[in-house]
């Protein structure tokens, strides 16, 4: 080892051909020295050094150790480096949520007077931080449409930093041209991010299509069961480690060693759930395209979804487990009221607006998600007042089905 390169904690001992299924099972840090089989919860502030010479040699990043939790942990280290593997991505740093995974990106990346590029689907919160909060610093941001991507090429300025995408998107599914857009970014000197919550790795790898960083709010299919909140940002080592980290030692959006836990454990069922999931959701889908009471269905496994080809061929040929319906309505205030009446006639859906969840969830986009954009900026992103989204979990297709059933069999009545 070179005299000037770091000691580097160890790593898991796995063939260099494991395969997706086995990573979210075996990556992560070794056992320590009790052999434990499961990954051990390291619920502590601070770690002790031998000396003083190698405390200061940890703290000045001379050494690769754990120091203290608020940017280095042993089981938030095993959560990283495991969500890493399965993105296909050198690194990772987990936040304490999806929204401060962007927010972290976003200080670690850019400065006043750059310029963002962001789809204008993208989740109600991302486009107030981007639009409004960010905007503060003098850090401006031109909305698109998600799906063209000569609007995104026209967007681009001489200061232009940064393009961020959600694909699907939130609540339409509408997809994205990952490799277009990163030919757009690349060639402006730009990055490309992109969120890849509602696939997760498993249905989804945003880095083989040349996208240059992964976000995600590890608060939904990571967790997969609704227990805790985190996010994540998957990239190159040395984004990650030499733009990112440093704000994380100074800033703190940490994720706790608890939820990292409980994510990682999540991980290890990701695959299966997901497969799951998206085969309920393409049934279900299927289903509410036929009902008379449901105008337009959203889901990228549709043949009807604009973007179906380009879905099944970056999402390895699945819809993911979310879907969206437009509740027939001749007006605005129908259409609200008829989209409440669905909801509320639900006995199994879950009302709520976190998604997935183990449980299936139904939520109404404009009044809750998007509730603090105006209307027009969610008319912009096609969400009306008849939207309602379904994240299809693991309960029964036929009993979703007749929960469904329940409204909207029953509108005008």
């Amino acid at each position: 080892m070179a005299a000037h390169e770091p000691k580097r904690l160890p790593r898991v001992d796995l063939p260099a051909d494991a395969r997706l299924d086995t990573i979210a099972v075996r990556e992560g840090l070794p056992p320590s020295q009790y052999g434990e089989n499961s990954e051990a919860l390291f619920l502590t502030s601070s770690f002790v050094h031998p000396d003083a010479a190698t405390a200061a040699a940890r703290f000045a990043n001379e050494e690769e150790a754990f120091v203290y939790s608020r940017f280095s942990n042993p089981t938030v280290m095993m959560m990283e480096r495991r969500l890493a593997a399965l993105e296909g991505t050198e690194a990772c740093i987990a936040t304490s949520s999806g929204m401060s995974a962007i927010l972290l990106l976003c200080l670690g990346l850019l400065q006043a007077g750059d310029h963002v590029i962001c789809s204008q689907s993208v989740f109600g919160s991302t486009i107030k931080l981007l639009g409004g909060e960010l905007a503060k610093f003098g850090v401006q941001t031109s909305f698109v449409s998600q799906t063209d991507v000569s609007a995104w090429r026209a967007a681009v300025r001489p200061t232009t930093k940064l393009l961020f995408a959600e694909t699907p998107s939130n609540p339409l599914t509408e997809v994205c041209d990952i490799a277009a857009l990163a030919k757009v970014a690349h060639e402006a000197g730009a990055l490309l991010a992109v969120d890849n919550c509602f696939c997760s790795p498993s249905l989804q790898q945003p880095v083989k299509f040349g996208a240059d960083l992964i976000v995600h709010s590890g608060t939904k299919y990571l967790d997969g069961q609704g227990r805790v909140i985190a996010g994540a940002v998957c990239g190159s080592a040395r984004i990650v480690d030499d733009k990112l980290m440093p704000l994380m030692r100074s800033a703190g959006m940490s994720l706790s060693p608890f939820n990292a836990w409980v994510v990682l454990k999540g991980l290890e069922t990701l695959g299966i759930r997901m497969a799951a999931q998206s085969e309920r959701a393409l049934a279900l889908a299927q289903w509410l395209e036929a009902h008379p009471g449901a105008e337009r269905v959203y889901y990228p496994g549709l043949p009807s979804h604009p973007q179906h080809e380009l879905a099944m061929a970056q999402q390895n040929g699945s819809g993911g487990a979310v879907v969206s319906f437009i509740v027939r309505g001749e007006d605005a205030e129908v259409a609200r009221r008829n989209a409440f009446h669905v909801i509320d006639s639900t006995r199994i859906c879950s009302i709520t607006a976190n998604l997935g969840d183990t449980k299936s969830t139904i939520t109404h986009p404009s009044s809750t998600s998007h509730g603090r954009l105006t209307e027009a900026q969610r008319l912009d992103a096609g969400i009306t007042q008849g939207m309602v989204r379904v994240a299809v979990g693991l309960d029964d297709l036929e009993d979703l089905k007749a929960d469904l059933a329940r409204g909207l069999d029953t509108l005008g009545a």
